[in-house]
């Protein structure tokens, strides 16, 4: 690691762990092909043999590899689940992120050397849960909610020595970890469960009385004026009308960039910063990690890392940025 702050970028294929890396990431997180891990979509992941040459490739660089199992194992299958620790264990991954107990538990017992890093799925967002995960699994990382502000992550660093990483870029899901059930009801697979949010198939785009309306599976998300900026469709991001108001019920399709808070951050003891993203590619990735690059650099050399902020602002989802629950201005 090169900074103060560890910088962790997503690798959805082999080629966007390269371009993460040589733009500057310390760690990259990467998922197997198949449904234990949360962006389980078509063309993406790695396979077994694909993941050990990512390793030993970012080992030579100096770089980690993070592997993320975080989807949660079904009644019945968990053998798959427990091959994916398998497969990241055997590669040389520096880590594996985990959310179910009974993989968490699986790892430690039989890979008893590999890092575990609890996945923000896991939701532990207090001192109590954070403890029992480091002391039942002998979890080293966790990734925190997306729900807490940065005097309350001061404030829960001051009571556990673990290590803890925190979003600082990408798409926002809705801020409840590891409940997430919406899509499922439209196009029957849960993110949670089959790694899928919103599968591209089901997702469609039409021209309709002058404007563009997005559907997952048959059902009208919301509707744009033609030229407006439209996000990607999930329910969770939905625009409805009740009570004869149209509105974002649950979230607004804004992307989070907390670049102007990475000092606020590194003060409050967080360890890594996280980049959302592995389905976009690695144009985007080597965007976003060079610009995280040289902010973290700017922090280290005691400049203001905010003026590097405005770099990425064209990436942001529907062309609007939030700093997300991290001032939490609506409490």
């Amino acid at each position: 690691m090169r900074g103060s702050i560890e910088l962790v970028c997503p690798a959805g294929s082999p080629a966007m762990l390269r371009a993460a890396v040589e733009a500057g990431a310390d760690s990259v997180y990467c998922g197997l092909r198949d449904e234990t891990n949360a962006r389980n979509f078509p063309g993406l992941n790695f396979s077994p043999d694909e993941l050990a040459q990512a390793c030993a490739w970012a080992h030579v660089r100096g770089r980690r590899v993070l592997v993320a199992v975080n989807t949660f194992a079904r009644p019945g299958e968990t053998a798959r689940w427990q091959a994916s620790i398998d497969a990241a264990a055997v590669s040389g991954a520096d880590a594996v992120i985990v959310a179910d107990l009974g993989l968490l538990a699986y790892a430690r017992e039989r890979w008893p050397e590999l890092r575990l890093h609890l996945s923000v799925q896991a939701a532990a967002g207090s001192p109590d849960a954070i403890r029992f995960y480091a002391s039942a699994y002998n979890v080293r990382r966790v990734v925190l909610p997306r729900v807490l502000s940065v005097q309350e992550i001061a404030s829960l660093m001051r009571e556990v020595e673990v290590e803890t990483e925190a979003f600082v870029f990408g798409g926002l899901c809705v801020m409840a970890e590891g409940r997430c059930a919406l899509s499922s009801y439209a196009a029957k697979r849960s993110p949670n469960l089959c790694g899928v949010c919103s599968p591209p198939e089901a997702v469609t785009y039409t021209e309709e009385d002058e404007a563009l309306v997005s559907r997952l599976a048959g059902f009208a998300l919301d509707r744009y004026p033609l030229g407006e900026k439209a996000g990607y469709p999930t329910l969770c991001k939905g625009r409805f009308e009740t009570r004869g108001r149209l509105s974002y019920l649950f979230e607004d399709p804004v992307s989070l960039n907390a670049m102007g808070l990475l000092s606020g951050l590194r003060a409050a003891g967080v360890t890594a910063v996280k980049v959302e993203g592995r389905q976009r590619g690695k144009a985007y990735v080597a965007r976003v990690a060079g610009a995280f690059r040289q902010a973290i650099d700017a922090l280290d050399a005691g400049r203001d890392p905010q003026p590097f902020e405005g770099l990425l602002s064209d990436l942001a989802e529907g062309g609007r940025e939030t700093a997300g629950a991290y001032r939490k201005t609506w409490r």
